[in-house]
């Protein structure tokens, strides 16, 4: 800690020194107003310490003025005298974060590290709750601004019915309590004719700011060319792939985006589906119970934004009566305790789970139940993910 001492008693002076100069601080005791201020003002302190006096009460304030305008955010300390006492309102007001009584037997001396340290981490942690509440308005701007991504009104064809769920993580900080995170999820679901449904999940690597920014260029990249015409599903994937191997965004420090991108033919019941290093969907048929994946991990081609020339392929699934399609983002599924491992996950166990025990309820009320299951797994820790699921359900 660095420490600078404007003094007007050089009796005082040594004994100072002995007791500040302690856990290697960097003490400066100065006698002279002119030189401690030109010290306070030019070179970076981490708390200075100033009789009110130096060398007199209205020199000392013009000092302790000048000082402010030029480290205001340095936290200044006075010392002053019994009979001083009176005139400690104006430097308090002028913003003086504390004052030392100095009494006549000198036994303030004993605990003036004790006070300046103290004041020191007031400071600290001052900083660092305005630091946590500018991280907040910051995250919470984009935030809203990836929310505005999601679709509020899903579109759904006769004899199938569509919910889907975003949530972000959440992060402690110092000074408060949890930070809801911009993340890097992300669902969409819309209509390319009256016969063709989009539906697609998509989670970007890391987390925070860079990650929600990755998504949003891909959700803009999508709406964008989603009026094209493509021959399937992997021609699509592979021209969105293209343009954001393009993106500095996605390019800096190896990020990359796995999406699932699906389309559904209502008239067909048929679900065309690429994967670009996304887990296949699950379905659902509530008959027999059975749930597995739509297709082997094998189909899984790059995540996007790795290799501009990567190739995909497209996969069709026949969709059956009276059964559930999830699409989801690992963050459900990789929910675990606080201090858990591996295997304390919520996992693909637990999604099936929920899934069954709610295969008489409505779309809805089950995709309630995956985030209110997965969530409870943690034990109070909350997702340390964001997550991302899409449930399609045909009668």
């Amino acid at each position: 800690m660095r420490i600078l001492v404007g003094w007007d008693n050089a009796e005082e002076t040594d004994l100072m020194t002995l007791y500040l100069n302690v856990d290697e601080n960097d003490v400066q005791m100065i006698g002279d107003p002119d030189v401690f201020l030109e010290k306070a003002k030019e070179e970076f302190w981490d708390v200075i310490l100033m009789t009110v006096s130096l060398p007199d009460t209205e020199r000392g304030y013009e000092i302790f003025s000048e000082i402010r305008e030029a480290q205001p955010n340095v936290p200044l300390v006075g010392a002053c005298h019994p009979e001083e006492v009176y005139m400690i309102a104006r430097f308090m007001t002028g913003g003086m974060k504390q004052y030392i009584p100095r009494d006549a037997n000198g036994d303030y001396l004993f605990l003036i590290y004790t006070q300046l340290e103290s004041v020191v981490e007031a400071v600290r942690a001052e900083r660092e709750q305005k630091l946590a509440e500018r991280l907040r308005e910051e995250i919470d701007s984009v935030r809203k601004l990836q929310e505005s991504m999601i679709p509020r009104d899903l579109y759904c064809p006769d004899e199938y019915e569509i919910v889907a769920r975003y949530e972000p993580s959440q992060i402690q900080v110092v000074g408060g309590s949890p930070v809801i995170m911009a993340g890097g999820d992300y669902y969409d679901v819309f209509s390319l004719d009256d016969k063709s449904i989009v539906l697609l999940v998509g989670d970007a690597s890391g987390h925070g700011m860079k990650a929600c920014m990755s998504i949003m260029t891909m959700h803009t990249l999508v709406r964008m060319i989603r009026g094209q015409q493509y021959q399937d599903t992997a021609s699509f994937v592979q021209e969105v792939n293209k343009r954001l191997c393009e993106q500095s965004v996605i390019q800096d420090e190896g990020g990359f985006i796995t999406l699932l991108y699906g389309l559904l033919n209502a008239e067909e019941n048929t679900f065309q589906w690429t994967s670009a290093g996304h887990p296949a969907p699950l379905i659902h048929t509530l008959e027999s119970g059975d749930i597995t994946p739509i297709g082997p991990p094998e189909v899984a081609g790059l995540p996007l934004g790795l290799y501009e020339d990567a190739e995909y392929e497209t996969n069709t699934f026949v969709i059956p009566q009276t059964s559930r399609l999830l699409l989801y983002t690992d963050g459900i599924e990789e929910a675990f305790p606080e201090g858990g491992m591996v295997h304390d996950q919520f996992g693909m166990e637990g999604i099936e789970a929920t899934m069954r025990r709610e295969k008489t309820n409505s779309l809805d009320a089950t995709l309630q139940a995956l985030f209110d299951d997965s969530s409870a797994h943690t034990k109070g820790a909350g997702r340390h993910d964001d997550t991302s699921v899409v449930l399609l359900g045909r009668d």
